[in-house]
């Protein structure tokens, strides 16, 4: 459902059409969340309240009332520059290989993988 049709098999894009036409609720959820993510990426700070108002009563409610609840932390994501995505990142890949040798070793096994992964 998050993949261009283009990318589809004709299978694929059989079964999706299928489900749309049985759950049209998910279609809109998916037009919602597509909103919320040409919005971040246009940085359209203007488009927030309004985007809100359509998500609060569908599917995706739940994630709506998160960003209701951090309005001002998403205020700035939409309108700042700046992005820790990368930090973000970095420390995901470090947790999962910290994960990966739990119990297996100490601090020498984790800084091997690190510097050899890297």
């Amino acid at each position: 459902m998050t993949i261009s049709r283009e990318n589809l098999s004709k299978a694929e894009t059989v079964t999706v059409a299928a489900i749309e036409a049985g759950v049209p609720l998910l279609v809109e959820a998916g037009e919602i969340i597509a909103g919320f993510q040409g919005m971040v990426r246009r940085r359209a700070l203007a488009e927030l309240d309004a985007w809100l108002e359509r998500a609060r009563p569908s599917l995706v409610a739940s994630f709506a009332n998160g960003v209701t609840k951090d309005y001002a932390a998403v205020q700035a994501a939409i309108s700042s520059p700046w992005s820790n995505g990368q930090t973000e990142g970095q420390i995901t890949k470090l947790k999962l290989v910290k994960r990966q040798i739990y119990g297996r070793g100490k601090i020498d096994l984790l800084q091997a993988r690190i510097v050899g992964a890297g």
